[in-house]
């Protein structure tokens, strides 16, 4: 698997996915926003956690305009991977690449801890290496993870089976407590918890390896 993690001023979790991708067996490199072009051969793009551009504007707004984002596009749109977490989950609903918006957490607070998750779908590249049903602990770390979406957009998700996680109680005000989606052909993940944090017992937790593991075992066998 080759992977590429975008960079913005502002990103702080770049090197974390970056490892975590590199401990499922991946060749990985960063390709900064003013870039226009992905490296050849890449399989799945990285869009990390952060603070870019100082979440001015609207978390990911920015960012979701830079040169870069053309040829994020046109990986997605030719089949291939992106993986957006936290403030790429923000960037990913602001291109439009996946559906809805993510806005003030309903407390108004930074929320920052370990939380339970269940896993909603096994039928994707990226959850194949849990079960359905299946609780697993990622911590989060964002103001603004509140997941909204119209009545038919969240009636779209459950139908297509595109919801990858629920957070186990309602922590941020998201609708359905829906803590990650999946596009239209489950080849694109945004998700506010941070699996790149829980990908080594050194970090507390190995719940989220499996993502990367299936990852890399996908992009092998496509």
């Amino acid at each position: 698997m080759k992977a590429a993690v975008l960079v913005f001023p502002g990103s702080n979790c770049d090197r974390d996915l970056a490892v975590a991708f590199r401990q499922a067996g991946a060749d990985v490199e960063m390709v900064w926003h003013k870039d226009t072009r992905l490296p050849d051969g890449v399989d799945i793009v990285g869009i990390p956690g952060g603070f870019s551009f100082g979440d001015y504007l609207r978390c990911g707004a920015i960012a979701a305009r830079s040169p870069i984002v053309g040829a994020l596009k046109a990986h997605v749109e030719r089949g291939g991977y992106a993986l957006g977490i936290c403030n790429g989950f923000q960037v990913l609903v602001e291109t439009g690449i996946l559906p809805g918006a993510l806005i003030r957490n309903a407390g108004l607070k930074f929320i920052c801890k370990p939380v339970d998750l269940t896993v909603e779908t096994a039928a994707s590249d990226f959850t194949n290496g849990y079960t359905k049903g299946q609780t697993v602990t990622f911590p989060v770390a964002h103001h603004d993870g509140n997941y909204i979406a119209k009545s038919d957009t969240l009636a779209a998700l459950n139908d297509q089976d595109r919801v990858a996680f629920r957070y186990g109680s309602d922590i941020n005000g998201s609708a359905e407590s829906i803590a990650g989606i999946l596009s239209e052909n489950r080849r694109v993940l945004g998700l506010m918890p941070h699996p790149e944090r829980a990908a080594d017992p050194v970090l507390g937790g190995q719940d989220g390896a499996n993502l990367f593991r299936s990852l890399a075992i996908a992009s092998v066998t496509a």
